[in-house]
């Protein structure tokens, strides 16, 4: 891509799709999340921003599955810090965008500051690719179940 375009909608849309086409085997999930290992003696994982089955842009799963290496299907991938860190410095030209919102972006950070202060804590990124799939962690059970609530 000659010149990356972060200020419209348009742009981040031609960003993803050329970011998507880097990766082997991509396959755009229905949905996906970062969640957060409960902190106390609660058992269920922290559901962040849950990203609506069918979303319209898609640019954070792309950015977040580049980062991690993964290729949109069904899975929970254990995230560190790093690939936090790498997942926000990624999106956060995405900014510039000012005719979107990026709730992706914001809860990345609030998760990072979060195990800042508590660093015990496990993170991983959901993916689905099919809802028929199956389960493939608690947190992806959670993440399933708070869609049907929403």
């Amino acid at each position: 891509m000659s010149e990356l375009d972060w200020s419209t909608t348009q742009g981040l849309a031609a960003i993803k799709e050329h970011l998507a086409g880097e990766i082997d085997g991509w396959r755009e999930p229905v949905t996906f999340a970062v969640a957060l290992s409960p902190a106390t003696s609660d058992p269920e994982w922290e559901i962040g921003h849950l990203n609506p089955v069918g979303g319209r842009h898609g640019l954070a799963a792309v950015v977040l599955a580049t980062v991690i290496g993964h290729d949109g299907s069904t899975a929970t991938v254990p995230l560190t810090t790093a690939h936090l860190d790498a997942a926000i410095t990624s999106l956060e030209p995405a900014q510039a965008c000012t005719e979107v919102e990026h709730p992706n972006l914001a809860d990345w950070r609030r998760v990072r500051a979060e195990l800042e202060g508590n660093p015990g804590r496990e993170v991983v990124a959901v993916f689905v690719a099919d809802l028929a799939d199956p389960v493939t962690s608690e947190a992806d059970g959670e993440m399933r179940a708070a869609l049907e609530r929403d």
